[in-house]
């Protein structure tokens, strides 16, 4: 399981929404090219600037030894989200990610960790593969 960290405060995802229709809002997050299509609700203005948390369920986690920052895939709903830990407890992470904080629920069996580069800490590099179902909450 994760290690138990202290985290700083997490600052919420920052973009614009492109789209909102039956449930389903596509967030491009700012300064980048991505399109997430999310589960969600959306009553603002589309394309002006929005604060919002990134939902998503893990299928499998990974500690990686190197690589980059993303989000695959670049248009649609978030399948791997790959990036630092930013804070951790036993149950969930936060990831940064293509300029977002991704929080994600782990898995509940064992075997949807797999430590073999080390156990996950803040600032360590971790993949994780998503289950379908990603989804946003918007900021007040």
């Amino acid at each position: 399981m994760a290690e138990v960290t202290s985290a700083p405060a997490i600052k919420p995802s920052v973009g614009k929404v492109t789209a909102a229709q039956d449930g389903i809002v596509v967030f491009n997050p700012a300064g980048t090219r991505y399109e997430f299509r999310l589960v969600g609700s959306f009553k603002g203005t589309l394309n002006t600037p929005v604060k919002c948390k990134l939902r998503v369920k893990a299928r499998k986690v990974y500690t990686v030894p190197s690589g980059g920052s993303f989000v695959s895939p670049i248009y649609g709903p978030p399948r791997i989200v790959q990036g630092q830990v930013r804070g951790a407890d036993n149950r969930s992470l936060v990831v940064q990610a293509a300029g977002c904080a991704f929080h994600v629920e782990l898995p509940i069996e064992e075997s949807g960790i797999d430590l073999d580069d080390g156990p996950i800490y803040a600032g360590r590099l971790v993949n994780v593969v998503c289950d379908p179902g990603a989804r946003v909450e918007f900021s007040s």
